[in-house]
């Protein structure tokens, strides 16, 4: 475990975007049993957007995102109650649910997501995070790393949030002005040349949804046109994830 957690601790002070700590967190995690993943942070206003770094099928991820599961998921909501980590899922004592939760729960089982061990970050710096290690069922291997090292997991997800929460911070300032995360996004894919019906056909959202966003970080950024705010993006050269 020393081996694995140096390791992890050496991959994450040399990570400079999300791709990067992705893979420090999925390689810590393969080589100790957990199987897959997921980071994610809760937005700082009720209409701003959640942030993930993570394992899980993108095809999950991306609908989890879209459909904005993070205010539904009984999960997150124990973890944004208790700052204990807990387990959930198969051959664990049930979380109470309504239908619609039951339903997510649903559907995650049909992307192999059906047990987990949830570590809760309340470090009282900004919205309250998670990281969950989980897998198609409580395998006695997932099982064991769970009991015998869950306290050096939960070191191991405050120090992964640390190194988010910068990059977070970091990566959607443009000449010092901060975008929400989908107002980056969309600014990002405009500067490839992307029109906004193909910003919503790229990241799931409609066009209206995505020329909203992109008139957003046009008037932050104080241009008259989505042209003039893709200069400023690719003057400013932020760290793409």
């Amino acid at each position: 475990m020393h081996r694995i957690f140096q390791a992890f601790i050496d991959r994450l002070s040399d990570s400079g975007d999300a791709v990067a700590l992705r893979g420090a967190m999925g390689e810590a995690a393969t080589a100790l049993d957990l199987s897959c993943f997921a980071y994610l942070s809760m937005p700082h206003r009720p209409m701003q957007e959640a942030r993930l770094i993570s394992t899980y099928p993108s095809a999950w991820t991306a609908q989890y995102l879209r459909r904005h599961y993070e205010r539904l998921d009984p999960v997150i909501t124990q973890a944004l109650s208790n700052p204990e980590p807990f387990e959930w899922g198969l051959g664990v004592e049930p979380i109470r649910m309504s239908r619609p939760q039951q339903e997510l729960f649903e559907e995650a089982a049909q992307f192999g997501i059906r047990y987990g061990f949830t570590i809760p970050i309340h470090d009282g710096r900004g919205p309250v995070a998670a990281v969950t290690f989980a897998a198609d069922q409580r395998y006695p291997a997932f099982q064991r790393q769970v009991q015998e090292h869950g306290r050096v997991l939960q070191l191991m997800a405050m120090y992964f949030h640390a190194h988010a929460r910068r990059k977070f911070v970091h990566e959607r300032m443009i000449d010092g002005v901060p975008l929400s995360p989908r107002e980056f996004e969309c600014l990002a894919w405009a500067a490839q040349g992307k029109s906004a019906w193909e910003v919503g056909q790229i990241i799931g959202i409609s066009r209206r949804t995505a020329a909203f966003h992109l008139a957003n970080a046009k008037a932050k950024l104080g241009v008259r046109s989505i042209c003039q705010a893709v200069a400023r993006f690719a003057a400013s050269k932020p760290i793409m994830s």
